[in-house]
């Protein structure tokens, strides 16, 4: 369920919402940003959600087995 909610904002940052995410889709991109800030995420069941997609996973390993050659070759 949404709720309706009135804000103020500076002017120019009015516009610049509109020009560039586009009227219609303030309401989303505003919650997107404030999201993470406001509910407390089940940080264990979104490692296991993470954890569970393979496609994911693999392709995290094959990065970071691919990154490994590079840490012992810098310079110190």
């Amino acid at each position: 369920m949404h709720k309706k909610l009135t804000i103020t904002l500076d002017e120019r940052v009015y516009y610049a919402l509109h020009k560039n995410v586009g009227k219609g889709l303030i309401s989303q991109f505003i919650e997107d940003l404030v999201r993470p800030y406001v509910i407390e995420a089940d940080l264990a069941a979104a490692y296991r959600e993470m954890a569970e997609d393979e496609e994911r996973e693999a392709e995290a390993l094959e990065w970071t087995e691919a990154t490994i050659g590079d840490v012992g070759s810098e310079p110190r």
